[in-house]
């Protein structure tokens, strides 16, 4: 174990992170390879979806690990958990705005495909209603563990109308580039937040961990994840025109 202030940052969070958008952009390429025509390949199965899976298990699961971080902070500064709630609602806020931002493009570039609730939707939603389980584990586990098995309910869930989409229920037909409905994908959230709250509780490191920070491959992961948000925003439009033009 080993102590910290509220100011300092685990940087094999930050690290994971960067592998993680890695692991997206990596699977984003070949699947604009397939998008465009330029490849024929199968990104539904075999090595192609473990990498796309991972990299959205990783950057989501991260995202409930760093909440019970931000929590932390806030129980050690003693401040209003109103504010902590506040500061909740205006980062889940901004993250759904970047995925109706996404929205928008999508749905004036694209032909089919226009992306109604991405992963960026998810996050933001889910940000917000992660505040009531960031201080408990084993309620969270429950839920989490529910809500992720859940999903396999809502594989078949269809409807007539598109308004349960955030939810997970689709309309017959529904096409869609990226699709994060909260179940099962909250769930994953939520074990990231039992997983933050076993690992890091009182922001503390509850277990070894090597001193390895100042490695040249560490301290870029960590940077790529310091940036992940903003990788993530920009990379699909780099790739997509890097490929028309060379190719």
């Amino acid at each position: 174990m080993m102590d910290r202030t509220s100011k300092e940052r685990f940087f094999e969070v930050d690290a994971l992170r960067g592998i993680a958008i890695i692991l997206m952009v990596i699977y984003h390429f070949f699947y604009d390879l397939d998008f465009l025509g330029i490849a024929d390949l199968d990104m539904n199965s075999g090595l192609l979806l473990i990498v796309g899976r991972s990299a959205a298990i990783l950057f989501i699961l991260l995202v409930g690990v760093s909440l019970t971080l931000s929590n932390s902070r806030y129980v050690l500064a003693r401040r209003d958990a109103r504010g902590q709630f506040a500061h909740l609602l205006r980062r889940g806020t901004g993250i759904f705005s970047w995925g109706l931002l996404i929205t928008v493009v999508t749905a004036t570039v694209l032909e089919k495909g226009t992306i109604y609730f991405g992963i960026l939707h998810m996050i933001g939603i889910s940000i917000i209603l992660a505040y009531p389980f960031l201080k408990y584990r084993s309620l969270t586990l429950l839920a989490g563990v529910v809500v992720l098995f859940s999903g396999f309910f809502m594989e078949t869930a269809y409807a007539d109308f598109p308004w349960l989409l955030w939810l997970g229920i689709k309309p017959h037909g529904f096409y869609t580039l990226d699709y994060f409905p909260l179940v099962p994908w909250f769930g994953v959230v939520l074990l990231g937040v039992f997983t933050g709250n076993s690992l890091y509780s009182g922001y503390q490191r509850k277990f070894r961990m090597c001193e390895c920070k100042s490695n040249a491959v560490v301290r870029l992961l960590v940077y790529l994840g310091k940036k992940s948000l903003l990788i993530y925003l920009v990379h699909q439009p780099v790739i997509v025109g890097l490929l028309l033009i060379l190719v």
